[in-house]
């Protein structure tokens, strides 16, 4: 497992996505979110603690990207919980998400799989929602979500 973790570190590295990329892309996209008209106000409900949920999200993102196998919690519950998020709740995020990535690409490559991997998040969380909502109805419910 060790391996496998020094391995995919490795190799974000090698397209320019270390540790420092992961914390300031945090921080930018985060900034953008927070003065979202749609998205900052659903934000500001939850977090009182934006040091603690940027350094959470620091966490995920390196064990998404990296594999570090350092975050711990359940993203599903914490998205299913919260009323009303729908489609163009998650497809505005991958916007806000696509243009924070663009800002500072350090590799095409790069850019290409960070953004392959927040949509990925995003369909499945939406699914779960969806799923949850409406049974297996709303087992595609990512299909239309917006590409890089």
């Amino acid at each position: 497992m060790e391996a496998l973790r020094e391995r995919k570190r490795a190799e974000a590295e090698a397209i320019g996505v270390d540790a420092d990329y992961i914390s300031s892309f945090v921080e930018r996209f985060y900034g953008k979110i927070r003065d979202d008209d749609l998205l900052g106000p659903i934000f500001a409900e939850r977090i009182g603690d934006w040091p603690t949920h940027l350094d959470r999200m620091k966490g995920f993102w390196r064990s998404v990207l990296h594999a570090s196998g350092e975050f711990a919690g359940n993203p599903m519950v914490k998205h299913i919980a919260i009323p009303g998020l729908e489609e163009r709740h998650f497809a505005h995020w991958l916007q806000l998400f696509y243009a924070t990535l663009r800002e500072k690409e350090p590799h095409g490559e790069a850019m290409q799989e960070v953004a392959n991997r927040a949509r990925m998040i995003a369909d499945s969380l939406l699914t779960g929602i969806a799923t949850q909502r409406r049974g297996l109805a709303g087992a595609r419910a990512g299909e239309k979500l917006p590409r890089l």
